[in-house]
């Protein structure tokens, strides 16, 4: 059964000296504000769609994972994965690294790495980057 997530962003005036919110609308878990600064400079207390790629890549990568992983018979105790997504000013997104650790009991690393890497590449939010350089770190612990 497919899914559909909504978010809704209210923005005022011109890109460099405007700014606006972001609102998780499916969730509602909040309300974010965002600004051409924030996204471009410092983040300041705001978000960025960067950040917001960020966290939907860390953490569709960490499901898909977890599924592959439990699905040869070795589910993971714990991942921990962070997503580092580079915005170039007048380029765009420039590439994505994902930086995954794990502790997943009776496998080896170089099996770690094949899932991870399995889960890099059909990830849903992956599929959709795919126009996007994207890097994987992994570490079993």
């Amino acid at each position: 059964m497919a899914t559909t997530r909504t978010a809704t962003t209210q923005w005022k005036g011109a890109l460099i000296d405007g700014s606006g919110t972001v609102s998780l609308d499916t969730s509602g878990v909040g309300t974010f504000e965002v600004s051409w600064p924030s996204r471009a400079e410092s983040a300041n207390g705001k978000t960025s769609p960067e950040e917001l790629i960020a966290a939907a890549h860390s953490s569709c990568f960490s499901m898909a994972l977890s599924h592959g992983l439990a699905g040869a018979g070795t589910p993971p105790e714990s991942l921990q994965t962070s997503a580092d997504v580079t915005f170039q000013p007048g380029e765009g997104i420039t590439g994505i690294v994902l930086t995954v650790k794990g502790h997943v009991p009776g496998i080896t690393a170089e099996q770690f790495q094949e899932a991870a890497e399995t889960a890099k590449a059909n990830c849903p939010v992956s599929k959709a980057l795919a126009g996007t350089t994207i890097s994987l770190k992994a570490e079993l612990l």
